[in-house]
């Protein structure tokens, strides 16, 4: 009889131990799943965008002469860095109506502007704002500060990304280093390169990084979460 009872005993704990290991391994497998969801499909969709809207702002670029005559319209190479010409450019089919429909956006959410790191070789698009609460944060790169704000304007404005810890956003930002390039593409098609020139680890309480007086340039910050989450890495980088 007592042996019924231990075998019974330990049947059941060992019904238990195979039932923990199972949720175990669900759970394990859910949170793969969702992270190589994160790691490709994200990845993709950021690519298409970060596409579409350079040839987006590239196709509507009108090149003039001296004069203000356009000699080239709407047929402009997008491998072309329009701020290596010496020539008048200006942005726009001439047409005045703002047409929302045709602005450039990124899985439900607006962009104003791309950003290129190739030291850690990422590019995404960046979206204006926190807008629909956190979740823009969830497919690209967020204007954090200050809200009204257009990108590569003079003064400073901070960039926010998720630390995945699996290379995408800025989980690879504490790789960079000073001297490394930023690129920054606006909606006017302008594309401005930043040299990190500061890296530092604070707190989470920390903010006195975004308003900050940059001297009359044009400078970036890029802030996101240490790998254990406890602390803020920030980059500061300023225009070439």
């Amino acid at each position: 009889m007592f042996n019924n009872m231990f075998n019974s005993k330990y049947s059941k704990t060992l019904t238990i131990i195979l039932i923990v290991v199972i949720i175990a391994i669900i759970g394990l497998l859910i949170y793969f799943g969702i992270d190589v969801y994160r790691k490709f499909y994200i990845e993709d969709a950021a690519g298409d965008a970060v596409g579409d809207f350079q040839n987006r702002v590239t196709s509507n670029v009108i090149i003039g002469g001296n004069d203000g005559s356009p000699i080239i319209s709407n047929d402009v190479d997008p491998n072309i860095n329009i701020n290596d010409l010496n020539l008048n450019v200006t942005v726009g089919d001439n047409n005045t109506d703002d047409n929302d429909d045709d602005k450039p956006t990124h899985m439900g959410f607006d962009m104003i502007g791309t950003i290129e790191i190739p030291a850690i070789d990422i590019e995404y698009p960046i979206i204006p704002e926190y807008q629909n609460g956190l979740n823009a944060l969830n497919v690209g790169i967020v204007v954090l500060y200050p809200a009204n704000m257009d990108l590569n304007e003079v003064g400073n404005i901070v960039l926010a990304g998720h630390n995945y810890r699996n290379g995408t956003f800025f989980s690879n930002n504490k790789r960079l280093e000073e001297g490394d390039s930023i690129y920054i593409t606006d909606l006017s098609g302008e594309r401005v390169e930043y040299i990190i020139y500061r890296k530092y680890v604070t707190s989470t309480s920390d903010s006195s990084y975004m308003n900050r007086d940059t001297e009359g340039r044009r400078e970036i910050s890029l802030t996101t979460c240490t790998d254990d989450t406890s602390q803020r890495l920030i980059i500061w980088a300023a225009e070439a």
